[in-house]
């Protein structure tokens, strides 16, 4: 399996207040991402920002369809995007170790920076469903047409990686250039991936290769 190069597409930010970014989402219109004490959405086709919710929010953040999920410390907040309230805690696996955050067949998928794992976790409870393996730091999770994802980021080096969701097996890297970190991860549930850029406050939108037997599409979770 031979690495290749990162297409960047666009840069979007920084973004006034938000000094870094953290786990990010896509509801479809809107891109979220976590800067710390607030979510902060911003326009895809514009770059423009919308909205902000005060709450915090440290690591990974996630889209179910309709409820944002929010990494915060050593729990995991679900919210309303349209209140901004927050409905309800489940502690997050890693105890304050957790980075990526994802909603793929009803479950919620947690990233372990250090740990080197992803957990799949019940969004109920928090328990603990499976957990796959992986020989990088893990920064970002995301799914799309079956196909599961992570950003990794260890020195100067990051990647964007698809992995085998049983084995943990990597199945395709895409390099981002030196110096250019992953610190978050989401599809836009079609040719691109949103990354989170950390300290710099920036978002990049990278291409997602497409194979022969995904051209036929399918939908973001």
């Amino acid at each position: 399996m031979k690495p290749t190069a990162a297409e960047i597409l666009r840069e979007y930010g920084p973004f006034p207040g938000a000094e870094r970014v953290a786990g990010l989402t896509f509801d479809g219109q809107n891109v979220w991402f976590a800067s710390g004490d607030r979510l902060n959405a911003f326009d895809p086709a514009s770059g423009k920002a919308v909205r902000t919710i005060e709450v915090a929010a440290h690591a990974g953040t996630a889209f179910d369809g309709q409820h944002l999920f929010q990494i915060a410390e050593d729990r995991i907040q679900k919210i309303d995007p349209e209140t901004g309230r927050v409905l309800s805690t489940i502690p997050a696996p890693g105890g304050g170790g957790d980075s990526g955050l994802a909603w793929a067949e009803g479950t919620l998928w947690v990233g372990q920076a250090q740990d080197r794992r992803i957990h799949q976790i019940d969004p109920q409870t928090g328990m603990i469903l499976r957990t796959i393996e992986s020989n990088r730091f893990v920064t970002g999770v995301t799914w799309v047409d079956g196909e599961l994802w992570h950003g990794t980021w260890e020195g100067d080096e990051s990647d964007v990686r698809r992995i085998d969701p049983r084995t943990g097996e990597v199945l395709e890297k895409l390099e981002m250039p030196p110096g250019v970190g992953v610190s978050g991860l989401e599809s836009d549930g079609n040719d691109q991936f949103f990354c989170g850029g950390g300290s710099s406050g920036k978002v990049r939108a990278v291409r997602r290769p497409r194979r022969a037997s995904a051209a036929g599409g399918g939908s973001e979770d």
